[in-house]
């Protein structure tokens, strides 16, 4: 194939694909057949709504980040000077600019679907980050909204770019490993211990409201600070089985290609703590059934961490 034919701009290749080529891991312009740097006109321009932990892994030579929204000063302020852009601190400002093609979306999990239909109606494609929701209700209005306004959408999990989880689904789909007899998943729970419940003020630097956003008022617990404190309340997450256990599972059902149908039988316990302020699920052990009878067995177990390599 003649390269130089080759080429495409990078706006109509986002066009076709989604923010997969802008978040978190971007095709490089020598991918597109291009060398060096792409214009500035050739970028996909991005708004970035998170810039915490999540958030951080977006950029590269194909985007151009051009607004940092958090709700969190020190955040916001941050990337906004390491981006050169603009700092925001409502997301319904980023998504009222024009000159911005997609948004990355790696707020507390109970922002994500509200934020994504907002986005499909600003006429914004986007990258939102896992898990993308608390209710299946949630998952379905995010789905029709995308298609009614014609949108470019990734669910994200960083796995589904590894190269050693794809080669790992390729066997299993290739039959490599044979006959698939059943599965199981080990999900960390996280490091509950207690969590007591101590209101405490809340930081000058912090749009408290903002952040609660569509979850009931409560008052402030300091839970807002990090993934570690607020992944453990029901408000804002169904907790580390969905936080985690969104990797194991996106990768299991892409490996067995249940990914567009998923189990037909759920059954589960957990525990439930009765103290402090966590009041998610703890302690799991999830048995589902697929339509050919094969059993997937989930449960927690701080074995199964081993970080991304």
């Amino acid at each position: 194939m003649n390269r130089q034919n080759s080429k495409i701009s990078r706006r109509a290749f986002v066009q076709g694909v989604g923010l997969s080529v802008a978040a978190p891991y971007v095709i490089t312009s020598t991918a597109l057949g291009a060398k060096g740097t792409p214009p500035a006109s050739e970028r996909v321009t991005i708004g970035k709504i998170g810039c915490g932990g999540r958030g951080s892994g977006i950029g590269g030579v194909g985007c151009q980040v051009v607004a940092a929204c958090d709700t969190w000063k020190d955040r916001r302020d941050a990337w906004a000077a390491h981006a050169k852009c603009k700092a925001y601190v409502d997301f319904r400002d980023v998504l009222a600019r024009d000159d911005i093609d997609a948004v990355c979306i790696a707020t507390p999990d109970h922002w994500h679907v509200p934020i994504a239909i907002a986005a499909a109606r600003a006429g914004k494609d986007m990258y939102c980050e896992k898990p993308l929701s608390m209710t299946v209700r949630e998952d379905q209005a995010c789905r029709n909204a995308i298609r009614r306004y014609g949108r470019m959408f990734q669910y994200g999990t960083q796995q589904r770019s590894s190269a050693h989880c794809r080669y790992g689904c390729e066997l299993v789909r290739s039959g490599y490993l044979g006959e698939t007899k059943a599965i199981e998943v080990l999900v960390p729970d996280g490091s509950y211990d207690s969590l007591p419940v101590k209101q405490e003020p809340i930081p000058e630097t912090l749009d408290y409201d903002m952040w609660l956003g569509p979850a009931r008022w409560r008052p402030h617990y300091g839970q807002p600070s990090s993934a570690g404190k607020w992944c453990f309340t029901y408000d804002y997450t169904l907790g580390y089985i969905s936080g985690c256990g969104a990797h194991p599972l996106d990768i299991l059902q892409w490996a067995y290609d249940t990914h567009l149908t998923g189990p037909w039988e759920v059954e589960g316990t957990g525990w439930i703590p009765t103290e402090g302020r966590t009041d998610t699920v703890l302690q799991y052990n999830v048995d589902f059934r697929f339509a050919n009878g094969v059993k997937l067995n989930v449960k927690a177990g701080e074995a199964a961490w081993a970080g991304n390599n």
